[in-house]
């Protein structure tokens, strides 16, 4: 009775994905290009602690060396093509994942010509890197802005795909490339499509190095840093349960763990996909306040502003499908959890 227990625990634990056996098969290596960024760094770190090597590909244009505490960090840029050459032939590279885009979506509209030649031709570059080395796993970091204004509460993978600004276009450019690319290629892709990632390391080690915010909860939280902080709202007149806009929010954690899980779907010969990443729930403006006020025993300095044109009253994804797929369910829903390890971040 006793060895037919612990074949069967065998059995169990081996069904698992390999980042909760605590080792990855093989000693997988996983380029993490822009693992110096806020979300970058902390895939980087889960890889890790998952098992896996990891060579981390960063310019240092917006993230911060300090944020690669694992792996083998290389600094360099993907326009760099003679580099990208060298980093395929020196490393046994058996995947790749991709968070190196600019992503301020003001700056797009006012600079589109740099974010479509980062987030477009350099992703190119990487690509063609990958099939010259025949790596053929790829893991890209897309956006819920290739949705654009939703005609739906809760976003799904179907819904039409209308982005309202270039950075939301590059996004869906490199979308539309994988599907073209797989078909022609060996390559197979998962796009993860995440919608306001929050949140910060849960075990405190990865500090928040980002020189500017363009996620609320951070803003609301470095407004609390400076004497003269305030934090704006802008439409209060929604018809929401208190008139401020509801926004999904994600931990970043959570988004790690399904780069991961989509990761190791495809190493077990799954087809190239895509996903929405959210909580499933939504959270106000107001409520983002209250929340961070309640974690950090300070007040937010409040100032009322008009609606700005294309903010949807009402946006929270629908992860059914990453739920059922990937195997994956978030773990830190708590919009309180999300704030405090924030907040831990920028101490």
């Amino acid at each position: 009775m006793f060895r037919f227990a612990l074949v069967f625990f065998y059995a169990f634990c081996c069904s698992l994905p390999s980042f909760l056996q605590g080792q990855a098969p093989k000693e997988k290596c996983v380029l993490v290009v822009g693992g110096a960024g806020f979300i970058g760094s902390h895939v980087n770190k889960m890889l890790n602690q998952a098992g896996y090597q990891t060579l981390v590909l960063d310019n240092l244009s917006r993230g911060n060396r300090e944020a690669v505490q694992y792996g083998t960090f290389i600094e360099g840029d993907l326009a760099d093509v003679k580099l990208l050459d060298q980093v395929f032939t020196d490393y046994a590279i058996d995947a790749v994942m991709h968070f190196a885009a600019l992503t301020e979506v003001g700056e797009s509209v006012q600079n589109p010509l740099k974010y479509y030649i980062n987030n477009v031709v350099n992703t190119l570059n990487l690509l063609e890197a990958m099939l010259r080395h025949q790596v053929n796993v790829f893991i890209f970091s897309s956006s819920a802005a290739i949705f654009g204004n939703p005609q739906d509460a809760y976003v799904t993978e179907e819904h039409p795909c209308n982005p309202i600004n270039p950075y939301g276009q590059t996004k869906l450019m490199v979308e539309h490339i994988l599907h073209d690319l797989s078909k022609a290629s060996t390559l197979r892709f998962c796009c993860l499509r995440y919608f306001n990632a929050a949140g910060g390391d849960s075990e405190g080690q990865l500090k928040n190095y980002k020189a500017k915010e363009s996620n609320f909860i951070p803003i609301v939280l470095r407004s609390l840093l400076k004497p003269d902080g305030s934090v704006t709202i802008f439409g209060t007149d929604y018809p929401t349960r208190d008139g401020t806009g509801v926004r999904d929010y994600i931990h970043v954690e959570d988004l790690g763990s399904a780069h991961i899980l989509a990761m190791e779907k495809l190493f077990a010969g799954a087809p190239s996909n895509c996903y929405n990443l959210g909580n499933g729930q939504g959270f106000s403006v107001r409520e983002v306040i209250a929340a961070a006020e309640e974690v950090t025993g300070k007040q937010v300095n409040v100032i009322e502003g008009a609606r700005r044109a294309g903010d949807p009253p009402f946006l929270v994804a629908n992860s059914k499908k990453a739920y059922a797929e990937l195997n994956w369910k978030p773990r830190y829903t708590s919009l309180h959890d999300m704030i405090k390890h924030a907040w831990q971040a920028l101490q």
